[in-house]
């Protein structure tokens, strides 16, 4: 059976509605009123990037009984429960219970207000889903069971917009705990922020870590046929910028890197990569090594993040930020120009191709800095506008927090070294900004993201059971 990627899978959302059965014989059209709200929900629910399991509408706590059934059989990443009207806590308690899923209670009234001139107690009861939130709230918390809700009325969109937070958080969680996560080659000598417990990702995530070899690289680059490169080459090109500096034989090597790159990814079923060789005396481990910035960031872009420098954590920040439509590009801090105000930070590849304000460059470089070999790299400034800093963090104890900051990338000079630069305001002196990022702890790597996505982080946080940093 083939597996379908976690990228590339859809969150799978439970839905169930409810309200109190005693009412339904009291007050003849309650029950269609309600049943017609319950099927705009489910109608809005599938407007989402998901897959919606709609376990019908519950009266009583058998109903409910049934209903946790349904939902814990389909291994759903998020419960939803709508609270059309009135009903009690045994209804949904099962729900929350047995689901092994996070749960998202929705109150959701047919309009802004009631007509108080007009309503009668039926149609009252149609606006009462506040009623029993606290109720939830309360036996949830004695359950044990976290909490979260969003109040608001059918087609309120600031309610959907928060409803919207909370089901990208679950395809985050979804991704992080069902994802394949490629580490190949070694540790980059002395970075003791990058080495990684590799038991402590699947610890504080989930998921599951493969560790690779380069020669499972190398194995599958011999493979290469020409012809496989010349249309790895023409992909380069639709994609690329080509400076002046790059060299034929470079990038036809680094075309052939990249084919061989999509077979290992493929062919070990990975979601996200992080690689680093230094190879010796320009061997074939050394070229392999410096041949990945173009291939690496290729995947990078079709959502399989890739970071060098053995930087597990990075990478799987890098998914979190591409998973929530946000991009997420290999980044470090490079300068402070405190003459414009800004912070000056990238990295030397790989890159997120999707979030380049401009079309991307390769440049061909004689030598990378700090590192073995020579070849092509990718040189871009991120999209202007606002940006959000994701780092992914490891406390003493071994615990995993997210570490963010949002700030705005601005026009001005850059450096033509082959590095992906991006000028961020964050609003306050960058010597000061620098010293509040480096407190937290988050390590010399993180993911640089598009739009101000805290709101997002906060609701992954929650999902997740991850500390959210944040740096203002």
């Amino acid at each position: 059976m083939t597996r379908t990627p976690a990228t590339a899978r859809r969150p799978k959302i439970g839905l169930v509605a409810g309200g109190l059965g005693a009412y339904w014989p009291q007050f003849p059209d309650l029950l269609p009123q309600l049943r017609r709200s319950a099927a705009r929900v489910t109608e809005r629910m599938r407007e989402f990037d998901a897959d919606v399991v709609d376990a019908g509408f519950i009266s009583d706590a058998q109903e409910g009984a049934a209903a946790a059934e349904t939902l814990r059989a389909a291994g759903c990443d998020l419960i939803v429960g709508f609270l059309t009207t009135y009903m009690t806590a045994t209804m949904l308690a099962p729900v929350a219970q047995r689901s092994g899923a996070p749960v998202l209670l929705i109150n959701l009234q047919p309009t802004e207000a009631m007509d108080h001139a007009t309503f009668d107690t039926g149609q009252w009861l149609a606006y009462c889903g506040a009623c029993p939130l606290p109720e939830m709230a309360n036996s949830f918390e004695r359950a044990g069971v976290p909490f979260r809700s969003v109040s608001g009325h059918l087609e309120d969109d600031r309610a959907w917009a928060r409803i919207g937070r909370w089901i990208r958080a679950a395809g985050v969680r979804s991704v992080l705990r069902n994802g394949r996560h490629g580490l190949m080659g070694h540790l980059y000598p002395g970075m003791y922020d990058v080495s990684t417990d590799l038991a402590m990702v699947s610890g504080n995530l989930g998921g599951h870590v493969e560790v690779l070899e380069f020669d499972d690289l190398r194995v599958r680059v011999d493979d290469v046929t020409d012809a496989e490169v010349a249309d790895k080459l023409a992909e380069a090109r639709e994609t690329f910028s080509f400076d002046d500096s790059v060299v034929a034989d470079d990038v036809e090597w680094a075309a052939r890197v990249s084919v061989g790159l999509d077979r290992l990814v493929a062919d070990f079923d990975l979601d996200s990569l992080a690689y680093y060789h230094r190879g010796l005396a320009g061997e074939i481990h050394e070229r392999l090594g410096a041949g990945m910035i173009l291939g690496a960031s290729l995947l990078t872009a079709r959502g399989v993040p890739a970071a060098g420098e053995y930087e597990l954590r990075t990478s799987l920040a890098m998914l979190i930020a591409d998973r929530l439509g946000a991009g997420g590009s290999f980044t470090e801090l490079q300068a402070l120009n405190f003459r414009d105000g800004v912070v000056e930070m990238g990295h030397d590849g790989p890159a997120h191709l999707g979030i380049s304000q401009h079309r991307p460059l390769l440049r061909g470089l004689g030598v990378f800095h700090g590192k073995r070999g020579w070849g092509v790299s990718v040189e871009f400034d991120v999209r202007h506008g606002p940006v959000t800093l994701v780092g992914l963090g490891q406390t003493r104890d071994g615990r995993y927090k997210l570490v963010t900051s949002q700030g705005e990338v601005v026009g001005g000079p850059l450096l033509k070294i082959g590095n992906t630069t991006s000028r961020v305001d964050f609003g306050t002196d960058p010597g000061e900004w620098t010293d509040a990022w480096s407190a937290t702890g988050v390590a010399h790597h993180w993911a640089l993201a598009t739009g101000h996505i805290v709101p997002e982080l906060r609701a992954v946080a929650d999902l997740t059971g991850l500390e959210l940093v944040e740096v203002s």
